[in-house]
């Protein structure tokens, strides 16, 4: 697990880099972390196989003791569920590709119009 509780995050690197190596976050709520992080327990904008972490959103220390008291609970008492939330976090792509793809897209659009 790796654990991010930043206050203020515009992109956050930290918490990718860690689900590439397999490392499951625990984020605060802010930016790019919230950007990047889909709750297990309560994301309802995203289904259970896209979800890749735990996000807490209070800036006090319970909070925090909460979302990792989860992240432990499913990793000691639901090991095959805690890591295949690793490997869907894992197979996240946060990579210039899709971005990269979209911008050509656009540019082949206004180049024969």
């Amino acid at each position: 697990m790796i654990i991010v509780p930043s206050n203020y995050e515009p992109c956050g690197l930290t918490q990718m880099i860690g689900m590439r190596y397999g490392m499951v976050p625990i984020v605060r709520g802010v930016g790019g972390l919230v950007s990047t992080v889909f709750d297990w327990d309560y994301d309802p904008d995203h289904p259970v196989e896209e979800r890749n972490g735990f996000v807490f959103y209070q800036t006090d220390f319970r909070g925090l003791e909460l979302a990792t008291e989860r992240a432990i609970d499913l990793w000691k008492f639901a090991p095959e569920k805690f890591e295949a939330l690793a490997i869907q976090g894992m197979n996240c792509d946060y990579s210039w590709k899709q971005s990269a793809e979209t911008y050509s897209n656009i540019y082949e659009f206004i180049r024969h119009k």
